[in-house]
């Protein structure tokens, strides 16, 4: 099965370690270690280690570079300063979405832009497509290895490794040369898609194990868990947090997915997809992702149908499991606005039959902070 997969630079250390694989999207990943639970529980408590280096990693660098991802990008990539991330979408003309990314200002005139895995290739091709002059776009995804440390004790256990003071790092802020131990250069970034404080990690994807021992190492009195894919969709599941392909996709806009904070339609530069997300906010949205807590038994899954209490459909499940954390099922779905507030009841359909549900208030899960 491997042998038609991408690997990560860990791919080595799970097969010398048993570690059972699956195609995730086309790349060999492990969707748990231990189990779902615990890595999930051991995220919640203490802290876990994630391998994500099937995201996608370019560099975008030239004087042009800034006015050209504005124009790409629906936040208002002029407000970030030299050091800082931010969180981010690409649209269609139409305002379906490309993709959900993360962009980082390496200097004035630089940026590393993070697509999500399954959508690294498309958005190169696009963003090739727009490309103007005084612009160098470079794929660097096969150079680079990404890990994550999340959890309340991320910060004590990579504390460890480095002289650099981690406490300064605010979040979407991130650190560019960082030296671990004996690796001299990886770029510490306070961001994650779990819910808790986290850190995640680039380097050269021929550090990446060694990156992955030190911190399992600094790690064991924590208690810390190395974590599959499992759990962090659970995690991000209790935080509310957009998947592209279930929240977000071509058909449906950050607006209507869950993330229209990234949506500018105010900002200076004009950008692709304006006009229609513009549109959407005037006409109000005829439907959004919205929270379900089930009142009965089962687990919604992508794709269920979603009823109100008269018996008429009004939308489907994006995203649905069993939150470890508050113990109940939950549910994101893309419902219909129309009268469909906190409070509602609702029925989802599970193996043919009806099970009642209640829209809540997202998030599921917010971490407590100090």
């Amino acid at each position: 099965m491997e042998k038609e997969l991408k690997r990560t630079p860990l791919f080595k250390y799970y097969k010398e370690n048993d570690i059972k694989l699956v195609d995730f999207g086309g790349w060999a990943l492990p969707i748990q270690f231990s189990s779902i639970t615990n890595e999930h529980e051991s995220v919640r408590k203490k802290a876990g280690l994630f391998d994500v280096s099937h995201m996608g990693e370019f560099i975008v660098k030239g004087t042009g570079s800034e006015g050209f991802l504005n124009r790409l990008l629906t936040n208002d990539v002029s407000k970030i300063t030299v050091g800082q991330a931010q969180y981010n979408a690409m649209v269609y003309e139409n305002g379906g979405t490309i993709d959900d990314l993360i962009i980082f200002k390496l200097d004035k005139s630089s940026y590393l832009v993070t697509p999500n895995a399954a959508n690294t290739e498309k958005v190169f091709q696009w963003m090739k497509k727009e490309m103007v002059e005084d612009v160098i776009l470079e794929n660097r995804s096969e150079d680079i290895g990404l890990i994550a440390l999340q959890g309340p004790y991320a910060e004590q256990i990579l504390q460890k490794l480095t002289d650099d003071d981690l406490s300064k790092l605010k979040p979407f802020h991130f650190f560019q040369h960082v030296a671990l131990k004996d690796i001299a250069s990886v770029l510490v970034s306070r961001t994650g898609y779990t819910g808790e404080d986290g850190f995640e990690l680039y380097l050269e994807a021929g550090e990446t194990e060694k990156l992955w021992h030190l911190i399992v190492g600094a790690g064991i009195k924590e208690g810390l868990q190395p974590c599959g894919l499992g759990a962090r969709d659970t995690l991000r599941l209790e935080a509310s947090l957009s998947l592209y392909g279930n929240e977000l996709t071509d058909e449906i806009s950050p607006l209507q997915g869950g993330i229209g904070f990234v949506v500018k339609t105010k900002k200076e530069a004009d950008f692709i997809g304006k006009t229609a997300l513009t549109a959407q906010l005037n006409n109000k949205l005829d439907k959004k992702i919205k929270g379900l807590e089930l009142i009965g038994k089962g687990i919604a899954r992508h794709g269920y149908k979603v009823f109100n209490e008269a018996g008429s459909e009004i939308g489907v499940i994006t995203s649905g499991t069993k939150s470890p954390t508050l113990g109940n099922s939950i549910a994101l779905a893309l419902l219909s606005t129309n009268g469909n507030e906190v409070g509602t009841k609702v029925k989802i359909e599970i193996r043919n039959k009806l099970v009642d549900a209640e829209i809540v208030q997202l998030p599921f899960y917010k971490r407590e902070t100090n």
